[in-house]
């Protein structure tokens, strides 16, 4: 069956100064951990949508979700559900710290049975004074 890939994306979305290769770093980290949840079949969801002042990236898959009981480790370094050999459980530490240290942003997951949605805030404000890029 595979993945199926459904892509919403607002035409109107502002232009940001980001570090452009860091948050491709973290796009990819997130796609790659959805589609490794999936196990090959299911649908991925790549959302991008402006909202009171901030740009928003969702990023969700039909995954089994992810347990409550280990939701709050999930950032931290070396956590990973996957065996021996197949995660360092670095990606989304390193996804965590490109978000919220970097670049003074929001990330945050919601996942419940059947799904599981990563969604970064990125805020109109955001400014950085050397190596910027322009995302759009």
């Amino acid at each position: 069956m595979g993945i199926q890939v459904k892509r919403d994306y607002a035409s109107n979305l502002p232009r940001i100064e980001a570090f452009g290769s860091e948050l491709n770093q973290v796009w990819t980290n997130l796609i790659d951990n959805a589609i490794s949840a999936m196990d090959g079949r299911g649908e991925l969801f790549l959302r991008t949508y402006y909202q009171d002042s901030w740009v928003v990236v969702e990023i969700a898959d039909s995954s089994e979700g992810i347990p409550i009981s280990i939701q709050t480790k999930i950032f931290d370094p070396f956590f990973t559900t996957k065996p021996l050999g197949e995660g360092t459980g670095l990606g989304l530490n390193i996804s965590y710290n490109i978000i919220i240290q970097k670049h003074k942003c929001q990330i945050s997951v919601n996942s419940s049975p059947g799904q599981t949605c990563f969604i970064v805030k990125i805020p109109m404000t955001l400014k950085h004074t050397k190596s910027t890029a322009c995302v759009h």
